[in-house]
């Protein structure tokens, strides 16, 4: 018998039917959920499939951290007597060590203008969507593109911005009467140590005192662009929560979601060399932090001429802690 001619036999399948497909849409509607029990929640197959690509992304990640101590042999046979830069002959230079080698599971974007000033995040979809979010910006140098772009798509979030060397951020935000409403500026320091007393110019915060003056406990996105201060700045940041020995990586979880630095690994930083740069990178690696993108700074190899290319762009995920990266709760 035909659909139609049962309906017509029996209108209350007419009724029963209706009422399927309206459970059944309402049921997709849903879309990924937790099914809550008692001082616990069962994760849906959604958060599954999210836990199961991070953990296949770790897997491959350590294969690569296999590969380049394969190249570290190779070039050195130690670490100390790998050149960051060889003068000839040797093809290679510190980037190819450091790859960004695993791969963010959602949506990967570049945020803010072309060239210099644009940065490459993780997920903003997902933040967007979150009642509020925190963002930290240190560097802005009269170029606010990336926070601008941020603020625009993210209306929950937030941004506090520091950079010592001018009076505020660009014209992208400071011309912008609802975007500048949530944007904070400071012209401080990001550093390793306090140092902002009365006579003190400039004023200098380690992110752990900035983080509990602004009452902060998370920070979503972090962008810092310090001119080579960036070493001691997160040393002194993963020492604080007792995160990145390399010998203990099972640590507790970094305050942040994802991190896009430039990182200048040029003389006088302390890290221009191959071997100092290596042990800060791995202090990253083992606090949870990933490199899913870089870009070659261009840019200053065109304007001064001759320079050895040790600028480098790089976007890190967190991989631990419970935030809209790696956790359904926030899908």
């Amino acid at each position: 018998m035909s659909l139609k001619a049962a309906v017509a036999r029996h209108p209350g399948y007419s009724v029963l039917l209706a009422c399927g497909v309206f459970a059944t849409l309402l049921f997709l509607a849903r879309g990924p959920a937790y099914t809550t029990t008692v001082n616990a929640f069962v994760p849906s197959k959604y958060s599954r499939q999210l836990a199961q690509t991070l953990s296949e992304e770790e897997r491959r990640y350590q294969k690569v951290l296999q590969d380049r101590e394969a190249l570290v042999r190779k070039w050195g046979p130690t670490a100390d007597l790998v050149q960051a830069f060889p003068p000839r002959d040797d093809f290679y230079t510190l980037w190819d060590f450091f790859i960004p080698a695993f791969q963010c599971p959602h949506h990967v974007e570049r945020v803010g203008t072309m060239g210099d000033g644009g940065k490459w995040v993780c997920g903003l979809d997902r933040i967007a969507r979150q009642k509020e979010c925190v963002i930290y910006s240190f560097g802005i140098n009269g170029e606010s593109s990336f926070e601008a772009e941020l603020l625009q798509r993210a209306p929950g979030c937030q941004v506090w911005g520091y950079d010592f060397s001018v009076n505020s951020f660009g014209p992208e935000i400071e011309r912008n009467v609802s975007l500048r409403e949530r944007a904070h500026f400071f012209p401080w320091a990001l550093g390793a140590a306090n140092n902002h007393g009365p006579a003190t110019n400039p004023p200098v915060y380690t992110l752990p005192t900035l983080m509990d003056i602004n009452g902060h406990t998370f920070i979503d996105i972090l962008k810092v662009d310090i001119e080579g201060a960036e070493f001691a700045s997160l040393d002194k940041f993963l020492e604080f929560f007792g995160a990145g020995h390399p010998h203990s990586p099972a640590g507790p979880a970094l305050p942040i979601g994802q991190m896009q630095i430039e990182i200048h690994a040029r003389s006088g930083t302390g890290h221009d060399a191959f071997a100092p740069f290596k042990h800060w990178w791995e202090r990253l690696e083992a606090a949870g932090l990933r490199p899913f993108w870089t870009e070659a700074n261009l840019v200053y190899v065109n304007l001064v001429r001759g320079v050895r290319p040790d600028l480098a762009e790089y976007s890190f995920m967190n991989i631990r802690g419970n935030h809209a990266l790696v956790s359904e709760d926030f899908a």
